[in-house]
This record gives structure tokens, sequence and C-alpha cells, in this order.
């Protein structure tokens, strides 16, 4: 499937509680959500049939939608039901799994009450981003010119899909300045996130991460927290400066996509991914791991 166009792929999708081929889910081009970002999203893994932590997912896209004044059309059960209906249909084991809902094309206008709430549901192969000595080498970052607004201007606990313009435009620049990602800052000038995916420093045996207090609160990130705890690591969520990253000794990226990613540079600050990271990563895929294939 590498290289295929997302609208030419084959298989099925749930739109609007029935399945659909592939191909044929599609919204009109006047879509409130296209034009004024009214949509919400998830991004979940699958690993051995089963999504991880998906109950958790399915219910962050229903308070993301209410955040943004969307009537959610479908219960947390109905939901669950059709993740695992789009997995069987497209015989699809290991798997990205993106629960998405949008405003309709009802009415063209800044208000849009009387539009309504569409959800889909699309699920595909999406291997895991690097084997785990690849990942050992470490990704590079640079500083993204775009920061983290105040949540007093946008909806920040909200996963919703206008937040992440100025990740794109982060991602890319990075991207194309030979980096793999970005890391923001938010608006006071306090390290903040990479462009999906957030960020945890390692000193030893202590764990700094950013307080989520304008940026997602990351179900990844929550997971980490805990599996580091449970691993002998202390955890301390604060803001920090970026002139203080000369003080760590190793970095990771927690995400759905980005599993547990150890970072060797941001912009001049260097890291150099060890046990402490190698712990984490073998803890996660554990996590992940299917109890049943486990108990095997």
């Amino acid at each position: 499937m590498a290289g295929v166009p997302m609208d030419q792929r084959d298989g099925w999708i749930w739109f609007d509680g029935e399945l659909k081929p592939w191909k044929d889910a599609k919204v009109h081009v006047l879509t409130h959500g296209l034009h004024y970002a009214s949509s919400v999203f998830e991004g979940e893994r699958a690993y051995g049939g089963e999504i991880f932590k998906s109950r958790e997912h399915t219910e962050r896209l229903i308070r993301s939608a209410a955040t943004l004044d969307m009537p959610f059309p479908y219960t947390v059960d109905e939901i669950e039901a059709a993740k695992q209906l789009v997995l069987e249909k497209n015989n699809l084991v290991d798997a990205y799994v993106r629960p998405v809902a949008w405003r309709g094309s009802e009415e063209l206008s800044v208000p849009a009450r009387k539009n309504k709430v569409h959800v889909a549901i699309a699920a595909w192969v999406w291997p895991s981003y690097f084997s785990v000595e690849e990942k050992l080498k470490g990704i590079r970052l640079e500083w993204s010119k775009w920061k983290r607004p105040s949540p007093e201007t946008i909806p920040s606990s909200a996963k919703a899909a206008g937040l992440y313009m100025i990740c794109t435009l982060s991602k890319d620049a990075a991207m194309a300045n030979g980096y793999a990602d970005a890391l923001m800052l938010d608006y006071r000038g306090y390290v903040a996130e990479a462009t999906g995916a957030n960020v945890f420093f390692i000193k030893g045996k202590e764990i700094t991460t950013p307080t989520p207090d304008c940026f997602l609160n990351g179900i990844t990130r929550q997971t980490l927290i805990a599996l580091a705890k449970e691993n002998g690591f202390t955890v301390t969520e604060r803001h920090i400066k970026p002139e203080e990253l000369d003080q760590f000794d190793e970095c990771f990226l927690t995400g759905t996509a980005a599993e547990v990613t150890p970072v060797s540079l941001i912009g001049d600050y260097k890291f150099t991914p060890g046990d402490a990271c190698r712990t984490l990563i073998d803890a996660y895929a554990r996590a992940v791991t299917p109890k049943k294939a486990a108990a095997e």
C-alpha cells in the first residue's frame, strides 16, 4: 500500500453507521469541517487485533466533539463495535485506526448548528517507524518558529483538526531542513511538544516532561508516565525552559504513531539514547502486546 494515495486504496470504511467501499467514502467540497475546521479525530493502533487503549480514545473523541459543540451521534459502545468491525472487514491485525467526526454541508457559514455531525472510521497497515536499533540512534529535531497558543485562544484539550495547522507547517519546514520533526515552545516560551508527539527528558532515574496545560495530554504520554514509575523512574511534570535542556542525558517522544522514539538532537542540544530509553521502549512494547498473545 506504500505510495498509494489515501483516496485510491481498497478496503472498507465505516461511514455514518454503515460500511462503504473505501473509494466511495466521500464528502462534499462545501463541507463545514473543511472550511471552518469543525472536525475532531483520533489516532489509534491495533496490535494483534486489539486496539490499544481503544475505549480511552473513543471517550476522548466524544469529549473533543463536545468541546467543539458538536453533538456526537453515537455512543462509546457503538464506536467501539464499529472500530472492531472495520479491522475485521479489512482483515487487519496490526494497523493504524483513524476515527474522525466533522460537521457536514447543510449550510456554509461560520455558525454551524444546522450542520449534521458525521462520523467515519478507517484503518490501514502502518508499521512502526523504526526498529529498536534504529530508534536508539535517535532522531533529530529543530525548533519550530510556531508556538503553542494560550488555552484562552484555542480549545487545547480537544484533539481538533484545526489545532494541527501549525504542526504541519512546523514538520514540513523541519523535514525540508533535514530534520525528522520540530519541537514547539508554548506562548510563554516553555518547551511544549513535537508536532504530533509529547516529549520527555531523562537524567539518571529522573524523568521530566512539560505540563500539558496548553497542549494535548496524550494517551501514550499518560501510559509512559505510568510505565516509567513501574520501572523505578520518578516523573516530574513542570514547565521547562529551553536553556535547561543541557542538563538532561536522554530524550524521547511519545505518541500513537511515534510510540516511544528517542531523540539525539534538538537544535544545538545533544542527547545520547541509552539504557533508560531502551527500558521504556521495551516496557511499552510489552504493554501494547495483547494479553491473549502474551499468555500463549
